[in-house]
This record gives structure tokens, C-alpha cells and sequence, in this order.
């Protein structure tokens, strides 16, 4: 069978000399033989069902995957309370409202103003929220303490402590979780007064002067680097607390704080400050007095030289 619209040999001779052929009318016949110009049918066929010759293979490989979302640290914030009805609403919802993401127990010394009564009735509403009720006033080291174990037997990764009365505000929660991920991760995070940016408000010159002057003795005698040793507003990451015989701690009251730095610096921890300005507080008494101090000024001598 011809193909359509070409000439067979034999036509060949029956067209005149000058003949010009249309460009379309001038098949090539194909490569296999130049002097066939019809193919059988089945040949046709047999063609059409040949299959296409694969092009050139390319490897196509998948994406690499995305590394997963960093799970975010679980964070318990820990607060002491003793008479602190007057500021514990408005300090919960603020702890919220800048660190949506973490939990908050409240550690109460069967304040005698009803703040742990109302703890309970604002818990049934917010289930971050917890409150721990102890007997009496056992002092602020040991309910800072209660806290660091409540953290340790449930699973959190930081434990955030800080003061009842706003003078440790949570606008600076943010600021003191991020240094626990800043690189190198420390393992102390301080909401400090005395690195640049930081400060206090409404303080005397003489309790000014007397603080500076606390820094000082426990940064000599406990071989602390940081420059706020007194400071409560401080985060500790928990698998440091596991270095550390919590149980071993000897300190009741406000010298917890240079006691716990000094340990976790025998422990290997690093630390790092954030500035914070302290405020004094505006509502509700201060619980600090002259008998804790001297207390503290003991409880770090006896750190510093016997090393119990």
C-alpha cells in the first residue's frame, strides 16, 4: 500500500521532465531502504506499537527533610507567698500575659490575709496555676526549695523563681528564658541589678549601699562570678539541680540565695546575668529584717572558709 499523496516508481516516468514537485509531495523514504516507498501495513503497525525509546533518565531526589521544631523547655515559675493577697491577681495575670507558655505554682505560708484561699479559687479557673499550702512561715529558702523538687518529681526543664511583691517584674520573664538558650546554654540565668542596664528603684542610699556591700563579701568569699549573688528573680535548669544535694542546703532565709550559687558553681554550672531594674515594692510590708541578715552574713562566712 502507497503512502498517501506519494509517488510510486512507476509514476515516476509518466511525469514530464520540467515537472516541479511540491515540497510536501517530496518524501524521503526511509533510511533502512531509499528505494521503498511503501510500507506494508502490518510494518505500519508493528511501528505505531513499538514503544518510544526512553529518553535520558534523571534521578530525581527528594527534598531533604526540615529539621523538626525545637520543643520548647517546659518552665515551672515558682512564687513564695506570705501576706501577698494584694499583689498575687495582678502578678499571675501578668506571668501569663509575657510567658503564656509556662506553669506556676505558688508556694504559700498559710498567710493569715487569705492568699492561698484565693489561689485555690483562681486555680479551679486557670489550670496552670497550682498553689502548694505549708503550715506556717518556714522561710523563703525553704519554700524556694519546695519548689526546685515540686520542678524535679514532675518533669520541668527550668525552674523560675521570683518575688511576690512586683519588685521581680514579668516583663523581664521573656528576656531571662531566652539567656537559658543563648549559646553556650547556661544552666543559671540571674535577673541581675548590677550588670549595665540594670538598677533599682526606691531604695535608700543606705540599702543601696548595703546590698553592693553583701555582693561583694559573697562574691570574695564564695568564688562567685556573677554580680548579683542576692538577687531571688533567677531560672535553674533542673538537670543541674540533679548535681546538687538539695537536701545537704543548710540556709532558711535570704542567704538561700549565695548558698544555691555557690553549690551550683561546684556542680560545673554557668551562668549567665540579664539586666533587670528592681523596684521596690508599693503594696504589702517587706519580711526581710536585721536578725536574716546577720543570719546570711554567717551562713556565707562559713560557706566561704569551712565549705559547709
Amino acid at each position: 500500500m502507497a503512502l498517501p499523496g506519494a509517488f510510486s516508481p512507476s509514476q515516476w516516468s509518466l511525469l514530464p521532465e520540467e515537472t516541479v514537485l511540491a515540497p510536501e509531495l517530496c518524501v524521503e523514504p526511509p533510511l533502512t531502504s531509499r528505494a521503498e516507498v511503501a510500507l506494508d501495513v502490518n510494518t505500519m503497525a508493528d511501528l505505531c506499537d513499538s514503544p518510544v525509546p526512553p529518553k535520558e533518565t534523571r534521578t530525581m531526589t527528594s527534598p531533604a527533610p526540615k529539621p523538626a521544631a525545637k520543643k520548647s523547655a517546659r518552665t515551672l515559675v515558682t512564687v513564695a507567698t506570705y501576706n501577698e493577697r494584694e499583689n498575687l491577681p495582678l502578678l499571675v495575670e501578668e506571668i501569663f500575659r509575657h510567658a503564656p507558655d509556662v506553669d506556676l505554682l505558688v508556694i504559700d505560708d498559710n498567710s493569715p490575709d487569705g492568699t492561698g484561699a484565693w489561689c485555690d479559687e483562681a486555680a479551679t479557673r486557670e489550670p496552670r496555676l497550682k498553689c502548694r499550702h505549708r503550715t506556717g512561715k518556714l522561710g523563703l529558702g525553704t519554700a524556694i526549695l519546695a519548689g526546685m523538687k515540686h520542678a524535679l518529681e514532675h518533669g520541668y526543664d527550668y525552674v523560675l523563681n521570683m518575688d511576690a511583691d512586683f519588685s521581680h517584674h514579668p516583663r523581664y520573664l521573656p528576656a531571662i528564658l531566652e539567656a537559658m538558650e543563648k549559646q553556650p546554654a547556661a544552666d543559671v540565668a540571674i535577673g541581675s541589678r548590677y550588670v549595665a542596664g540594670g538598677g533599682v528603684e526606691g531604695w535608700p542610699l543606705k540599702r543601696q549601699l548595703m546590698s553592693r556591700a553583701v555582693n561583694c563579701y559573697a562574691r570574695w568569699l564564695l568564688w562567685l562570678s556573677a554580680r548579683d549573688c542576692s538577687g531571688a528573680y533567677r531560672c535553674y535548669r533542673t538537670s543541674l539541680l540533679k548535681k546538687i544535694d538539695l537536701d545537704a542546703v543548710r540556709s532558711r532565709g535570704y542567704s538561700f540565695q549565695e548558698e544555691i550559687l555557690w553549690r551550683a558553681r561546684r556542680a560545673g554550672a554557668r551562668m549567665r546575668e540579664v539586666p533587670i531594674i528592681f523596684a521596690d515594692r508599693t503594696r504589702g510590708t517587706s519580711k526581710i529584717n536585721s536578725r536574716e541578715a546577720r543570719e546570711a552574713l554567717w551562713v556565707i562566712f562559713r560557706l566561704g572558709v569551712f565549705g559547709r
